[in-house]
């Protein structure tokens, strides 16, 4: 890290999980990228981080399969200069690869939207926080089997403050959830 910035921060750690997800080119290696650049952060202290996973992509907008994980931090920050944090980091992963990106081969038939790197307040504590451009806990956590399986292997027993739910009953109560895999247990020729 070339700066370090002043936050304000609070006046406690916090625990807090954060979603990571990267559909484009070297999936694998942007998460990797994205945690070191967290753990680099010296009010961020990275707890755990789930497994990796390959997801189906939801919807049209997307083609490609994404890899996905959680991580658990402690953090001093305040949610907002947390989510001001991981835009950094977005803006830089995207910022060193994007000539990259850009050179690499893509099939007429490739269309949708690519995601470098993705990161997501998905909780924070058990706070509500709702605020013009943060809205925590993440508004669509309880129906992504995406965030919820990697939740479930690291903090099953964690309620979901507004739906006073566990991660293990939002979950089990998905109604189509999208195909989540273990990485490097699909099929390449597995599509949605």
């Amino acid at each position: 890290m070339t700066e370090q910035r002043k936050f304000r921060g609070n006046q406690r750690r916090v625990t807090a999980y954060l979603g990571l997800g990267s559909n484009e080119g070297d999936r694998v290696g942007f998460i990797q990228q994205a945690v070191q650049f967290l753990k680099d952060y010296p009010q961020i202290k990275v707890i755990e981080c789930s497994s990796l996973y390959e997801t189906e992509p939801i919807g049209d907008e997307y083609t490609d399969w994404f890899v996905n994980a959680v991580l658990i931090i402690e953090t001093e920050l305040s949610g907002e200069e947390l989510l001001d944090v991981l835009r950094d980091i977005e803006a830089r992963l995207t910022g060193m690869n994007r000539a990259d990106a850009a050179n690499a081969p893509r099939s007429k038939e490739k269309r949708g939207r690519v995601r470098i790197i993705d990161l997501d307040i998905l909780f924070f504590g058990n706070e509500v926080l709702e605020t013009s451009y943060l809205h925590v806990p993440h508004p669509r956590v309880h129906r992504r089997a995406f965030a919820l399986v990697p939740l479930l292997e690291i903090a099953p027993d964690m309620v979901h403050p507004s739906l006073n739910k566990t991660v293990a009953q939002l979950h089990e109560e998905l109604p189509e959830p999208e195909q989540v895999l273990l990485y490097g247990t699909r099929r390449p020729d597995e599509r949605r």
